[in-house]
């Protein structure tokens, strides 16, 4: 199961800065793949990027997400085969949208734990009115509005409501069901392009969720500064449909869910992929242990409470106290 992110935002909003900083911080021990997409004929990003990951693809022609896609695809494709990466970050063109290339990396069976769009909080209003930078906005899950540190608390409230506003008209929709794609989002801040941890946690390779199940009776819930992890386990003789209720009513406390469940009308087992309103399932071929759901947040310990209290199917397992 590898795992990406899309990286968006306007024409030198920062996008660079914030992989270089910040996931050169969260991902020191990971095998970490860049996929660099620059407009014009000189990549220089590509150059940057290059001195602190191991592998960078660098297309420096055109738009990744329209004339480009079938390169793009296959050269993901060509940076799975030859490197195996466990997370692969996606830098889009300043100029282009991000729907396209989150829809390609599903395509490529690769889980999107979210699609990032950095917004310049500095000057946003030189470019708010720009139509790609509304769909940029509309079409992530994830908005991080970057150099904090040069605006006042007041003018960083402003830009919070424009971007919001934007977000409720662009929001990008499903034509068929008229349904929005991201049931939910989030907004961030960063300084200097470095993004809170919470953007990133709970990004687990199959192996850990799988180890998490085995060992649910032994496990510490509650991780580093507000960030909790609580995990519950769900009975036998469950459907889909059980699932896919109580992935439709997850607080907004809750960002992140992960697990392996194991379904009646299903044949495989399935791993639960919910990120900040995105869901998505992967099957395995096996899996032997008990059915859980790993519940990622801040202070979610009433949440996760009242989830189990609403379906009986899903319950907090028991712990012994150890000296």
């Amino acid at each position: 199961m590898i795992q990406s992110f899309i990286i968006t935002g306007f024409l030198g909003v920062g996008k660079t800065t914030m992989l270089t900083n910040t996931v050169k911080k969260y991902f020191p021990d990971r095998k970490v793949a860049i996929v660099v997409n620059e407009f014009g004929d000189i990549g220089i990003d590509g150059d940057v990027l290059s001195n602190v990951y191991s592998e960078v693809l660098e297309i420096s022609e055109g738009c990744i997400c329209c004339q480009l896609s079938e390169e793009f695809e296959s050269g993901v494709m060509e940076i799975i085969q030859k490197y195996q990466p466990e997370i692969i970050f996606v830098e889009t063109s300043g100029a282009s949208e991000p729907f396209p290339i989150f829809m390609s990396m599903q395509n490529l069976g690769v889980t999107v734990e979210g699609v990032i769009c950095v917004v310049d909080s500095k000057n946003l209003d030189s470019y708010k009115d720009n139509s790609t930078a509304k769909y940029q906005i509309g079409g992530s899950n994830i908005i991080v509005l970057n150099k904090t540190d040069l605006v006042s608390d007041e003018e960083l409230e402003a830009v919070k409501k424009d971007v919001e506003d934007i977000k409720a008209e662009f929001n990008i929709k499903n034509n068929l069901t008229g349904e929005t794609v991201f049931s939910s989002y989030v907004i961030n801040t960063s300084e200097q392009g470095l993004v809170k941890k919470e953007v990133f946690e709970g990004l687990y390779p199959i192996e850990k969720i799988v180890g998490m199940a085995k060992d649910y009776q032994h496990l510490n819930h509650t991780t580093e500064d507000s960030i909790t992890q609580k995990v519950a386990y769900l009975k036998e003789d469950i459907i889909f449909n059980d699932i896919d209720h109580i992935l439709n009513n997850i607080p907004k406390s809750i960002y992140r869910v992960k697990g392996v469940v194991k379904v009646k009308d299903v044949a495989n087992p399935l791993v639960i992929n919910y990120s900040f309103g995105n869901v998505s399932f992967e099957e395995l071929d096996e899996y032997a242990q008990p059915s859980i759901m790993i519940f990622i947040g801040e202070n979610i310990d009433k949440d996760v409470n009242l989830l189990c209290s609403q379906y009986e199917y899903l319950n907090m397992p028991q712990f012994k106290l150890t000296k």
